[in-house]
């Protein structure tokens, strides 16, 4: 037998409040995680691209003599990226009190990565940070996915394409349904000439915001933040990015956004590569001044089991867009890249309702309707 939602199940059920309830602690039942590795056997690949093999600790660079200078973007990228995850980690590790797991993996193809993923915590249930280099060779269907290449009279030429990727990418998902979702990635691209196409290069990346209750306070806090970042290279940034991040996040068969925004931008090469550096390096600083305060205002919250199933019912929508929508996703899924850092944006739990609505004036559909129609927060 089905058991109703505590919400409005529309033309379904009848619905009854969300009430109030004290400060939920941590079950005593889930143990803090071990940081050990277990090395994972690799996948069968038909993609034809070499896959990662686990290492005891990641090399000191992994462009593993690729030939870029110390000066080079290759190399000053990496070196930011890692650089971010430590600092990153090491702020999440501060508040929660939990320790990451790491995995460090190379791929005999060119390049590797770290993961380090953070799950059943004090204050996270699930929180992650990956950096990855990866090079050599990719699939015409992988490049246009990359790209966003259309064919547009052009042909592109026989073979696969020489490629080369860096990015920086985290997801957290906290415990308390009153702390916010967070994710960003930062990313740097280059290819090489492929029949008519010429060599490419360009930044991508954004940090955006998913609570399941809007708190005003806290989101004038993350998206001024950003603001005051973006204005600082470039007063057009910042409406130019949080209307790109808008509709980029959209979730198309539900008709609403996974989250409440912040910036986003990809294919970004319109200017000297050094300046766009430096945005997307100010960018990574500036997560953990943007997000961690609101988590430690949150995470002692009181909430109800009904207001933990909505924090999972906006899960499911995250799960919905990132395995549908998500342009990284799906590079790494056709790349045969690390499965387990791909799907590692995913939450460690989520929930899927039939005919599931908010009663009109709760809480639940203000958040809802912020989804459905983007605001201006700062």
């Amino acid at each position: 037998m089905l058991r109703a939602s505590p919400l409005k199940q529309a033309a379904c059920s009848a619905r009854r409040p969300v009430p109030r309830a004290q400060p939920a602690t941590r079950p005593a039942s889930l143990a803090p995680p071990r940081p050990g590795r277990v090395p994972r056997p690799a996948m069968a690949n038909e993609a034809g691209i070499s896959q990662e093999v686990v290492v005891e600790s990641a090399p000191a660079s992994l462009l593993r003599g690729l030939g870029d200078s110390d000066g080079g973007m290759k190399a000053k990228f990496e070196k930011m990226i890692r650089s971010g995850q430590d600092e990153i980690c090491a702020a999440v590790e501060a508040l929660d009190g939990a320790k990451f797991r790491e995995d460090s993996w190379t791929r005999e193809g060119g390049g590797g990565g770290i993961s380090r993923v953070l799950q059943d915590g004090n204050v996270w249930e699930k929180a992650g940070c990956s950096v990855s280099v990866v090079y050599g060779t990719m699939p015409p269907e992988a490049y246009r996915v990359a790209t966003g290449a259309t064919d547009n009279g052009k042909s592109g030429g026989e073979g696969r394409v020489p490629f080369f990727a860096a990015g920086i990418s985290s997801v957290m998902h906290p415990r308390n349904p009153f702390a916010p979702t967070m994710h960003f990635n930062y990313r740097y691209f280059e290819t090489e000439p492929w029949g008519d196409f010429p060599a490419q290069w360009w930044f991508g990346g954004g940090t955006d915001i998913t609570p399941s209750y809007i708190d005003a306070e806290d989101l004038a806090h993350f998206h001024g933040t950003y603001k005051r970042v973006c204005d600082a290279h470039d007063p057009e940034f910042h409406p130019r990015f949080k209307k790109w991040c808008d509709e980029y996040f959209e979730i198309k068969h539900r008709g609403e956004r996974r989250g409440l925004g912040g910036i986003f931008f990809d294919d970004l090469n319109d200017r000297d590569p050094e300046l766009l550096f430096d945005f997307a390096k100010d960018c990574v600083a500036h997560v953990v001044p943007a997000y961690l305060p609101l988590v430690e205002k949150h995470k002692g919250d009181a909430f109800t089991e009904a207001q933990k199933e909505w924090q999972q019912l906006r899960r499911g929508r995250y799960v919905e867009f990132n395995l549908v929508y998500d342009r990284g996703t799906t590079f790494g899924l056709k790349t045969a890249g690390r499965i387990e850092s791909i799907l590692m944006s995913l939450p460690l739990t989520a929930r899927w309702e039939y005919c599931n609505e908010p009663e009109a004036g709760s809480p639940e559909a203000d958040l809802l309707d912020a989804c459905r129609n983007p605001r201006e927060w700062v």
